[in-house]
């Protein structure tokens, strides 16, 4: 029987696991499958903050929300995705993390309610100690510790608490209501009311043709605009082929289809920019029928790709723009009024919801700050490893998606790399491992996008090198031929057992 993860004789304590996963979104599910089906022998437990499992999905509530990724690949490989809509609805999404979380067993394995504050690793005991806050039924909140061996965080990056709230000039003067859709208010009845969208990113492009079938009005007020492209809601060729083939073999095999289409049109796009503007706007003008509004609303000043491309189902936000459903402005604020806004080139949008899209917080590690040895770790100052582990951080992985394609791909790749890495320490009987860079190696920023919310918050993230596998990059097809294949002995270092305060003699272990 292989033995759990090497632990000083006395010092785990009642409350001690092997693995600690942070999170119980689309990722922590997905980790907790792979630890349970990979590393069978190891103990492992989700602290979830949230009242259930979904993460993201479980947080936005807004109207129309939805994946911006197609499900076959957004969805997890081993739980084939049934829906007849490739692009699906958040609650279809919830709904599918929640049916695998309870087909696995993995909602037994999490504590609700239950917060991570405080993250320590001691050298000399070869153990996290984490802080907790457990929530009661009627708020009430509850401070104690756990210990691990290996701390995986699952947690995304977005800030849970807090949205991007920039400062709107005279939006205290506004007489309606004022919306963030982070928040958004069960009661909200938009039905006859005038609505104006603040934004252009995903988020704003998923309310507006959500809000426009009952409201009065539905204005996306833009400052500028963004690269957006319609995508089939349903995927035909997937119909065709869960048709006539076993469930399991047609998610491989659409799964694979949506893979190679999706990397070739990044490709496309990185590769010959001038081609893919002309691509995307022509297409955008078809459906709207209007290449001067195209020109003025749908035409960004970077290049496809610079920023996450924005995916329309079905057109419909073009459609409700068409149409005269909804509409969109491109100008700036000049102040907010009782009954709306002025923009600077004085039109008045009139307004009795503003709905401020503005985007998210990018923070990272859930706002936790690790210390190592009582030493706070400066998160900027390391080095991500294979996309997974972090220099000068024993024992501690993280999960981190695409950014050009569905997260999912990255993340289970992220979990089976752990999953080697937990294989890895169990073989030789160590204690403990962490990468080690070589000295003077180039660095560059984790997320290779000038979106607003990267530049406002990447700086206190840690960084990439500029060669495997230091380097984070955005391609699967590359990634799924090496991450599982790096030989783990040239730049990780494993802690001896000897190293460790209190340490036994290792136990007999298998491979």
């Amino acid at each position: 029987m292989p033995a759990p993860l090497p632990t000083p004789e006395g010092s785990a304590g009642p409350d001690h696991r092997d693995v600690v996963v942070v999170g119980a979104g689309l990722s922590g599910i997905g980790a907790a499958y792979r630890l349970q089906t990979e590393c069978p022998d190891l103990s492992y437990t989700v602290l979830e903050a949230r009242d259930g499992v979904g993460g993201t999905w479980d947080l936005f509530r807004y109207p129309g929300v939805r994946s911006d990724s197609d499900m076959f690949t957004l969805g997890y490989s081993f739980k084939p995705w049934r829906d007849p809509q490739s692009i699906a609805d958040g609650p279809s999404i919830l709904s599918y993390i929640r049916e695998t979380a309870e087909e696995f067993g993995i909602d037994r394995r999490i504590r609700f309610r239950t917060r991570v504050v405080s993250a320590g690793w001691s050298s000399a005991d070869a153990r996290w100690t984490l802080g907790l806050e457990e929530r009661d039924d009627e708020g009430g909140l509850r401070r104690r510790t756990m210990t691990c061996s290996f701390l995986y965080s699952c947690a995304g990056y977005y800030d849970y608490e807090q949205g991007h709230d920039p400062v709107l000039p005279g939006i205290e003067d506004f007489g309606g209501q004022v919306v963030h859709p982070q928040f958004w208010p069960e009661d909200l009845d938009w039905s006859g009311r005038r609505v104006v969208v603040v934004g252009s990113g995903a988020t704003a492009v998923t309310i507006v043709p959500a809000m426009a079938p009952d409201a009065a009005s539905v204005t996306m007020l833009q400052r500028s605009p963004t690269w957006i492209s319609a995508v089939p809601g349903r995927d035909r060729r997937a119909d065709a082929l869960r048709r006539v083939l076993p469930p399991r073999l047609a998610h491989r095999v659409i799964r694979a289809k949506n893979i190679l289409f999706s990397t070739a049109v990044y490709q496309f796009c990185r590769r010959r920019p001038a081609a893919a503007r002309a691509f995307f706007t022509s297409r955008a003008a078809r459906v709207l029928g209007s290449e001067e509004l195209v020109a003025e609303h749908f035409t960004p000043s970077y290049d496809p790709w610079d920023q996450r491309l924005c995916a329309v189902p079905n057109a419909d936000l073009f459609k409700a723009v068409r149409q005269g459903r909804a509409e969109v402005a491109t100008d700036t604020i000049d102040t907010f009024l009782p009954d709306g806004v002025r923009l600077s080139s004085g039109r008045v949008l009139e307004a009795d919801v503003v709905v401020t899209a503005t985007g998210l917080r990018l923070l990272p590690f859930g706002g936790v700050v690790p210390t190592v040895d009582g030493t706070p770790v400066e998160l900027s100052e390391q080095f991500v490893w294979n996309g997974a582990m972090l220099t000068g951080v024993p024992n501690f992985a993280l999960c981190i998606g695409y950014t050009n394609a569905s997260w999912t791909l990255r993340a289970d790749l992220t979990h089976r790399l752990v999953c080697k890495v937990l294989r890895h320490l169990r073989r030789h009987g160590a204690a403990a491992v962490v990468p080690r860079a070589a000295p003077g190696m180039s660095e560059r920023p984790l997320l290779d996008l000038s979106s607003g919310y990267v530049r406002r918050s990447i700086d206190a993230f840690p960084r990439q090198g500029d060669h495997h596998p230091w380097r984070v990059r955005q391609n699967y097809l590359l990634d799924s031929a090496t991450t599982l294949r790096t030989p783990l002995a040239r730049s990780l270092e494993l802690i001896p057992r000897s190293a460790v305060r209190g340490a036994a003699a290792p136990q007999e272990t298998r491979a």
